[in-house]
């Protein structure tokens, strides 16, 4: 059982199993934008390593969209590393770095947002019934 508070290599047990998702994301990003846009996802998260980490596969029902999550926890800095990959850009992204505090993940990194470079934050809330991530950009830093 997830432990509220809990970190380290046990951070993303809330996660382990399958899951129905519903997503928001903003329409447009960085133009003021408040229309939101909602997608029905699927995923299953197993552990790997000895449970130093975890594979999420992700689908949307009705499209030919896939992509996976790997993390990764260092132990020795108590840092998690996410790795993110799907069809549509054929690779994997930069990695989001964080940890768990308080009961709650911060995770940052850099991504693309139409040929620039912008900040990313992730923000995990744990839940056995029901997690939340949510996606922030920066595009100052």
């Amino acid at each position: 059982m997830y432990q509220q508070g809990h970190d380290g290599a046990a951070g993303f047990d809330f996660l382990i199993g399958s899951w129905a998702i519903e997503n928001e994301r903003l329409a447009t990003r960085f133009v003021g934008s408040d229309k939101w846009t909602g997608f029905a996802a699927t995923s299953t998260c197993r552990k790997l390593l000895n449970g130093a980490g975890n594979l999420e596969e992700m689908t949307i029902p009705g499209t030919a969209f896939a992509g996976l999550a790997l993390r990764i926890f260092n132990p020795a800095h108590g840092l998690w590393s996410i790795h993110w990959a799907d069809n549509d850009r054929h690779r994997v992204l930069p990695p989001m770095v964080g940890r768990f505090e308080n009961g709650t993940g911060l995770f940052y990194g850099d991504e693309e947002h139409e040929g620039r470079t912008v900040r990313a934050r992730f923000t995990w809330t744990p839940s056995e019934e029901n997690p939340r991530w949510e996606h922030a950009f920066s595009q100052d830093g």
